[in-house]
Formats: C-alpha cells, sequence, structure tokens
C-alpha cells in the first residue's frame, strides 16, 4: 500500500503542474504571469507535502516545463525568447526544489519526533511493570520485545543466570558502542553482528542475566540513539527482580519477540 501511494504521488508530480499550467494558460489574457508563478508553486508545495523528495523534484521540474510551455511565448514551444521569462522559470525551478526539500526535511524532523516519544513510551510502560508487581519472566520477555522493535531485531531473548568470564560474543555495552573483543564495531556502516548472538547486560551488571540479540537475516544499522534505548530498557532488570535461581540452558527461560 505505502509503494503504491509512493507511486501515485510520483504520477501526480508530474501530471498535476501540467493540467494546472494549462488551464492557466487558458487564461492567461486575466491571470498574471507572476500570479500564474504562485499558483505553480502552491502545486509543487502540496505535492512536496504528500510524497517523497523524488515526487517533489518532479513537481518542481515538471512546473518549470509547464510554465514554459503553456505560459510564454512563443506558446505551446518549449522555446522562452524573452529574459524576464527566463529568470522566472529558473526561479521557479529552484524555489521548487527547494521546497521540496524542506517538505522532505520537516517529515524527517516529524518521524525522529514520534519514534523518540515511542522509546519514552516504552521505557515508561517497562518501569511501570517493573515498580508494579509484575513476575520477572514478564518483564524480561516485555523488555526484550520492545528491545526487538526498536532495533528491528530478528530476535531477543533473555538468559536470567549470570555469565563467568569474558564474553565470547559481541557485547552492546552501556554508552551505545558494540565491542567484540577488543574491537568497537562501527555499527552505522558495518550494521550490527550478524554471525553471532550480541550481549547485552541487563540491569547494571552482568550478575543481573543478560539479553542475547539476533540480527543474522539482514544488516541492521540501528541510529546511536536506538542502541541507547535499548540499554536504558536492559536496565530496568534490576538484581533484585531477576534473581532467579535457575541454571542456564540452551533454551533461554525467558523468550522476547522473534520476527522469523
Amino acid at each position: 500500500m505505502e509503494e503504491q501511494v509512493r507511486t501515485g504521488a510520483r504520477i501526480g508530480a508530474v501530471v498535476v503542474p501540467v493540467v494546472v499550467a494549462a488551464l492557466l494558460g487558458l487564461a492567461r489574457e486575466v491571470v498574471a504571469t507572476s500570479g500564474a508563478v504562485l499558483v505553480l508553486v502552491l502545486v509543487v508545495v502540496a505535492v512536496a507535502a504528500v510524497g517523497d523528495r523524488l515526487a517533489g523534484v518532479l513537481a518542481a521540474l515538471s512546473a518549470a516545463a509547464s510554465f514554459d510551455y503553456f505560459l510564454t511565448a512563443p506558446f505551446h514551444r518549449f522555446t522562452i525568447v524573452d529574459r524576464d521569462d527566463i529568470e522566472t522559470a529558473i526561479l521557479l525551478l529552484v524555489i521548487g526544489l527547494a521546497v521540496a526539500e524542506i517538505a522532505r526535511w520537516g517529515r524527517s524532523q516529524a518521524a525522529q519526533s514520534h519514534r523518540r516519544a515511542g522509546y519514552l513510551d516504552g521505557v515508561a510502560r517497562v518501569a511501570g511493570l517493573a515498580a508494579g508487581g509484575s513476575s520477572p519472566a514478564s518483564v524480561a520477555a516485555t523488555i526484550a520485545d520492545m528491545i526487538a522493535q526498536v532495533l528491528d531485531l530478528d530476535a531477543c531473548l533473555f538468559e536470567a543466570a549470570p555469565r563467568d568470564g569474558a564474553p565470547d560474543h559481541p557485547v552492546l555495552q552501556r554508552d551505545g558502542t558494540v565491542t567484540w573483543g577488543a574491537r568497537t564495531v562501527d555499527v552505522r556502516r558495518e550494521g550490527l553482528p550478524g554471525m553471532d548472538v550480541i550481549e547485552l547486560p541487563a540491569g547494571h551488571g552482568h550478575a543481573d542475566g543478560r539479553f542475547l540479540l539476533t540480527a543474522s537475516t539482514e544488516v541492521r544499522r540501528p541510529t546511536h540513539e536506538q542502541l541507547l534505548v535499548a540499554v536504558t530498557l536492559a536496565e530496568q532488570l534490576t538484581a533484585s527482580r531477576v534473581a532467579d535461581p535457575a541454571p542456564p540452558t540452551d533454551e533461554p527461560p525467558y523468550p522476547g519477540n522473534s520476527r522469523r
């Protein structure tokens, strides 16, 4: 559905400025050139607001070409002989491209704000569960599910038993970095390690257990902010909440979200 909407917006970005310019061309005896340009700019703004960056660029190009074809002499030809009309066409194109980029930036900022609000709601929900008497298994499963969603993982499982010795797996540290042995993984460039599970210590130390993160089916490149959110979620489990005497098993006792 999203792809269909995107395709429809791009088609409209090409067609709508042509139709509007054609109608303005029929009334060019009563509509000033400046007024026609403002109308076309509004069309570009509308398309850029509902479409993606490509739709905005296509709308700007279509508006400039349509202005040339329908509203400048010689009419119905892609030729402009008047210097003022040339400058107007160029200005229309530049304004259209700028508007498209501004609209894209605005949508990006709105999406980021929405995601951050979701992260805060998730942390608050987990904190409420931990303080509300929910069982350790329930809290751990909820946190594992949220971590999987935040990082778009294949699976996230909680293992209650503490780890002995140095980790053999990559580790998501409390500062949001991922280390593998002595090396720090560049997550934005390389993605999360997919050849092995990633350990995320729960609570405030390894004695509280650990979450095991799996991202093997495709490359995931979460932001540093997303990694810090995952760490914050994991830290909601304290030693007093997850004191589970069960020994480690091959099948972690508290499964979280799995997308396989």
